[in-house]
């Protein structure tokens, strides 16, 4: 055979070997890009060039920088919704009224708690889309705090998800009990106490105390165990308020069939004040006695050295009188809790 033939020949054979490589590169991409597809990635089309049988977690990016496919943004799995009602209604229209009544705080009062919930709450802007804001995430929760309200009407409300609702909820409660509730739940200045109940009719005395019950959805684990004396299912929560009804010590969970001297008992509260160190040592002479500083009860709780509770059976003046005094300052604590009525029968609405 001539040189010129066989080099012909030689040529033909490389040029068929380079085209069967070139389309079964091309079938490998094709096959590629439809798994792509199928797992999300929305690959648009393929370019027909050679491609490098490259393999591993990196093979998307590879075929992107050598231009065989076009990057291409998830969106399948976020929905487009509007989020118009908040951030041009809500956050630009509407006054302070509008935000008291729905919000049930002014506006002002609502981005100063955004900040001191913002180290809590901030979260980072990922490539697929943005986070949530932190003025949308306590807008969310408090607005299912203050309204009985769905999750799916919220979600609509706000432009977000259902789930998104929810996780918004928890994550503000849980910011708030992290950051904020031993700055707003504290016993403070203890004297300014003690001479406001004095004026009330009872000296040295640092607050009162009582329980009450918060409506719950019936549990599926002992369901028995928080059925309440009054036949709905709840939560006990124990609460110390000074003179003016603010609460100083709180404590909550407890099953609603739970007797509150049992959950007081087992409190800290209790533990600290048996042990001394809730108030400080102030002490007052009555008659010859040193009366330590006391908090007040009804009859259901103990008797202590620190714990004063009405007289009962046959009473004479001097016990009347007293237990009028004790009668009159526990009111605080019952006002509290009056306060607490509208937002439990709320709750009451949901179940």
């Amino acid at each position: 055979m001539e040189p010129a033939a066989i080099i012909a020949a030689v040529m033909a054979v490389v040029n068929i070997s380079h085209l069967i490589i070139h389309l079964f590169q091309r079938q490998m991409l094709t096959n590629r890009a439809r798994r792509l597809r199928q797992r999300g990635e929305d690959i648009k089309s393929e370019r027909g060039t050679e491609l490098s049988q490259s393999t591993g977690p990196r093979a998307m990016n590879i075929m992107v920088a050598m231009g065989h496919v076009d990057a291409v943004e998830r969106q399948f799995w976020a929905r487009v919704k509007s989020t118009d009602w908040w951030d041009r209604i809500v956050l630009q229209v509407w006054d302070e009224s509008q935000w008291l009544r729905n919000f049930r705080m002014c506006k002002g009062t609502f981005l100063e708690l955004c900040e001191l919930l913002s180290p809590a709450l901030k979260c980072k802007d990922i490539w697929m889309r943005a986070a949530v804001t932190v003025q949308k995430r306590v807008a969310i929760a408090l607005w299912k705090l203050a309204t009985p309200d769905s999750y799916r009407s919220e979600a609509n409300h706000f432009g977000v998800g259902k789930s998104t609702v929810g996780i918004a909820v928890m994550q503000v409660a849980n910011s708030i009990v992290e950051l904020l509730l031993s700055k707003v739940v504290t016993l403070g200045n203890v004297q300014v106490i003690i001479d406001g109940f004095t004026a009330m009719g009872f000296p040295n005395c640092g607050g009162a105390i009582d329980g009450t019950h918060i409506p719950i959805l019936a549990p599926d684990h002992q369901a028995s165990q928080y059925i309440n004396r009054k036949g709905y299912f709840s939560m006990v929560l124990q609460a110390l308020v000074d003179h003016r009804g603010r609460f100083i010590n709180i404590n909550v969970g407890w099953p609603g069939k739970v007797h509150d001297a049992r959950v007081f008992r087992n409190s800290g509260l209790f533990r600290r004040l048996q042990e001394g160190i809730y108030f400080p040592d102030h002490k007052i002479t009555t008659g010859d006695v040193e009366m330590p500083i006391v908090i007040l009860g009804d009859p259901a709780y103990p008797l202590m050295p620190w714990l004063m509770k009405p007289y009962t059976g046959a009473l004479d003046s001097e016990k009347e009188l007293f237990n009028y005094w004790l009668s009159k300052c526990r009111m605080v604590v019952e006002c509290a809790f009056g306060r607490l009525k509208g937002e439990m029968e709320k709750l009451t609405d949901l179940l």
